[in-house]
């Protein structure tokens, strides 16, 4: 089945979903999307977050998408579950029965008790997907994958196809919370981290990262029937700038100014810059104390684009 064709099934199947009638006593669930690579991720220890991190949070579900390879057979399999540390380091799997959970975290603890911290009585839903070293480039196929949406040598499957993959095997679950009662998800925003991979290879993918990730976001948001669904776009930063060393990204400065462009152009997004000042693990990944910030950062982004709308 063509990509087209895939497209068109998942956006009939999140518009069942989300608008069908007679639905008795469904809860309805805020649904945010978290994508990108590797700081989406997460590299945040668990033994580093506080105590109101630690435990599975109330209201807040979660479906984490099978990270793969481009290529690969069981991208984007998963199942809902409470959100709980674990979802971070890239190691994290799941078969699509239960969740191999890792010794890290992403942004998504922080983001959601920011969300709920605005509104404590609201229902949560995240669904995430994201793998690092992943570019939007077609040109970085060859290495970590590709979130190229027009990717189809050979008929061969990329991250996006994973992204499809993640977002219909969340919405065929009508019950996502396990209590008898069918759920209704109503899309609230996308975050974004993502770009340090086109900006280490050539000066051509990264002078393309505007046009890249505009098409990106425009198929995210048709994939979830708003097109003006908020989208908050994190910052890439350089630890070797922010070490006195030489830089690690060569065109991190090109990728930067593309971000800024594409939120500029977009009335309904926004661009997270805390990044910025964060101090780093090694020569690509944030502390734990920095992917709880910008989980914070994240929430208060997206809520501030919610309320123009």
């Amino acid at each position: 089945m063509n990509k087209s064709k895939i497209f068109l099934i998942l956006c009939d199947m999140i518009f069942v979903f989300l608008f069908s009638s007679g639905i008795a006593q469904a809860k309805v669930y805020n649904l945010y999307y978290l994508g990108g690579q590797s700081n989406m991720d997460g590299q945040g220890l668990n033994k580093d977050l506080p105590d109101n991190l630690r435990k599975p949070m109330k209201n807040v579900m979660i479906f984490h998408g099978n990270p793969a390879p481009d290529m690969s057979e069981n991208g984007g399999v998963g199942i809902w579950a409470p959100l709980q540390p674990g979802h971070g380091c890239g190691d994290f799997s799941t078969d699509g029965q239960k969740n191999n959970y890792t010794d890290c975290f992403g942004v998504e603890l922080s983001f959601a008790a920011e969300l709920l911290k605005e509104n404590p009585q609201q229902d949560i839903a995240i669904i995430k997907y994201s793998r690092g070293g992943t570019t939007l480039a077609l040109n970085g196929a060859k290495f970590f994958g590709c979130w190229y949406p027009d990717y189809n040598i050979e008929n061969r499957l990329n991250q996006y196809d994973y992204f499809l993959e993640t977002v219909k095997n969340a919405c065929a679950i009508r019950d996502i919370d396990g209590d008898g009662e069918e759920d209704i998800l109503i899309p609230k925003g996308i975050i974004w981290m993502q770009g340090e991979s086109d900006a280490v290879q050539t000066k051509i993918m990264a002078q393309s990262y505007t046009k890249n990730l505009k098409r990106l976001m425009d198929l995210i948001r048709a994939a979830f029937r708003e097109n003006d669904l908020p989208v908050v776009i994190g910052r890439i930063s350089d630890s070797g700038v922010k070490k006195g060393k030489e830089p690690v990204m060569n065109y991190g400065d090109i990728v930067r100014r593309c971000q800024e462009e594409y939120v500029k152009d977009d009335y309904f997004a926004a661009l997270v810059k805390a990044t910025d000042n964060y101090d780093y693990i090694d020569d690509w990944h944030y502390t734990s104390e920095n992917y709880i910030d910008l989980g914070k950062e994240f929430a208060k982004a997206v809520l501030k684009l919610q309320k123009t709308q």
